[in-house]
């Protein structure tokens, strides 16, 4: 895993964490959508960091 996907996976689950304790105080949904951005960025970064070989000689 790429220190950007682990970045934004701790991201993530702290904006998810704070979505659930700030459940009963507020109803705000920033938490909420900065956990789908995080988890989005998240994936993103797992795609670019993995290292595709191609081999165009078929066997």
């Amino acid at each position: 895993m790429s220190k950007p996907a682990a970045g934004f996976l701790i991201l993530a689950i702290l904006s998810g964490a704070l979505n659930f304790i700030l459940t009963g105080k507020d109803s705000s949904a920033l938490p909420l959508i900065a956990f789908g951005a995080f988890a989005g960025l998240f994936i993103l970064a797992l795609i670019a960091g993995r290292k595709i070989k191609f081999d165009p000689v078929l066997r």
